[in-house]
């Protein structure tokens, strides 16, 4: 056989016998191949046995809702009146439910505060010992239809955004956002911490309540769309998104009647906290995601949560169930004064905002982001294109201008995840692991493989497979 003077190399596999045969100045195109369920031989088995139409039809069916969600702030509402099963004594947190005993520091510090602030305990003593001998009531956030940032906490008599979702009916709910620096979300719970929290209850809430009597319903998904086209990704970075949200309430809030001290306090906290959206943000991806929960057959995951402890899946047609493996520790960039050291494992509803197709998923629309959470541009642009790799559909109602206004990935598909080895990326803030020091900067990690293959197994044992 004859070899042509000019050859044409196509690489599969290894990148490094590519990027050889590149400095050679040879002609050659690399193919990232890998073997199917990273050459695992039991996930492959499983894999091969789920591409079945009732598995596609149920997945087309979720994703058409999930799509054609319209999240709207309806409402501000103490947590007790609206959230389900909420009691005087109840404390949601986020991720997977977890007992005390195991529940990290930033966590615990959470507690403490929140009871403090009930008026349920004198002081941190007090609150942990009716913590540890069963006197509160503890649950996750999402199993009772809320996201919390962080440590998640919602008790009864913090006011909560109410959102639904005008297209299908649900609702989700969410609290407010303290700002930056020592909040309780983060584990801090010193009395400048409840001092802020009675505010937000007694001040910031009733305006914003008075002046959505007037502004009528907020369209949030017409804000999150807005936003992304002006650099958010909405979950580490919602400046655009929060500004966006004062202007539209501003001259409403200037029409509450209340006095011009009050309102200069509330529209100053609102314009100084560029993280204000984000409680809402995630409140509108809970709703949108929830509309494609509980369809049999259906491989999407619905849920990526975080405690501290715990990291957590659901999937829809896995309803009811919570896939988990141990947090770790995003890299990070560090505030002055801290170190990796210092870091709890990742924590937070928050990540129900990749779970939609925002924060990392959408990074390409936010090269800025990379400033706060770490890595490049270009980096940036690359986890978007990871991203639609393991899910469904690219979401033209978010599009993104520096990818020629491609939708940005929407449905995390199970059966992906495990074909292609991709996990999910999360940016995220992080806590510093002992109680009441706050946070310790912002970074980046990927959900761990384990919640997959236990998800994976789980479907493939539910659906007689």
């Amino acid at each position: 056989m004859k070899i042509p003077e000019s050859l044409k190399i196509i690489n599969v596999g290894l990148k490094s016998f590519y990027e050889d045969l590149k400095t050679q100045k040879a002609a050659a195109v690399h193919v990232d191949w890998k073997p199917p369920a990273g050459g695992d031989p039991e996930l492959a088995k499983l894999l091969s046995k789920l591409e079945l139409p009732e598995i596609e039809a149920a997945n087309g069916r979720a994703i058409e809702k999930i799509l054609a969600a319209i999240p709207t702030l309806v409402d501000i509402k103490p947590a007790r009146e609206v959230i389900p099963r909420m009691k005087d004594n109840t404390i949601l947190i986020s991720g997977p439910p977890i007992e005390w005993e195991r529940m990290s520091g930033p966590t615990k510090g959470a507690i403490w505060g929140a009871l403090i602030y009930e008026g349920l305990a004198k002081n941190q003593a007090e609150a942990d010992r009716m913590a540890a001998e069963g006197e509160i009531e503890f649950g996750a956030c999402h199993d009772h239809d809320a996201v919390g940032p962080m440590a998640g906490i919602i008790s009864a008599s913090m006011p909560v955004f109410v959102v639904k979702n005008k297209e299908h009916g649900n609702v989700a709910y969410s609290n407010f956002n303290e700002g930056l620096g020592k909040v309780l979300r983060y584990g801090s719970y010193e009395d400048s911490v409840l001092k802020r929290l009675k505010w937000i209850e007694k001040t910031l809430a009733p305006v914003l309540a008075d002046a959505m009597k007037n502004s009528g319903p907020v369209d949030l998904k017409g804000i999150m769309a807005q936003a992304l086209h002006m650099g958010d990704e909405l979950h580490c970075r919602n400046v655009a998104s929060s500004m966006i949200l004062l202007k539209l309430l501003s001259p409403h809030i200037a029409a509450t009647g209340h006095d011009g001290k009050t309102i200069a306090e509330v529209m100053k906290f609102m314009g100084e906290n560029f993280l204000f959206f984000l409680n809402p943000a995630m409140a509108s991806c809970k709703v949108s995601m929830d509309a494609g929960h509980g369809i049999e057959y259906c491989s999407i995951v619905t849920t990526l949560a975080r405690n501290g402890t715990d990291f957590g899946i659901r999937v829809s047609g896995l309803d009811g169930q919570w896939f988990t493996a141990p947090a770790e520790v995003p890299r990070l960039l560090c505030f002055p004064g801290f170190t990796e050291a210092d870091a709890n494992p990742d924590i937070g509803d928050s990540a129900i905002t990749e779970t939609a197709g925002f924060g990392s998923f959408a990074s390409a629309a936010s090269p800025a982001v990379v400033q706060v959470v770490g890595g490049t541009p270009n980096e940036a642009i690359e986890h978007t294109k990871e991203m639609w790799a393991i899910t469904l559909a690219k979401d033209k109602s978010f599009s993104i201008p520096f990818m020629n206004f491609e939708g940005i990935p929407r449905g995390i598909d199970l059966r992906k995840v495990i074909d292609t080895g991709i996990l999910p990326i999360i940016n995220t803030g992080v806590a510093h692991k002992k109680p009441g020091f706050g946070t310790v900067g912002f970074g980046v990690l990927r959900a761990p493989q384990l919640c997959f293959t236990e998800a994976l197994k789980a479907f493939a044992t539910k659906y007689g497979l």
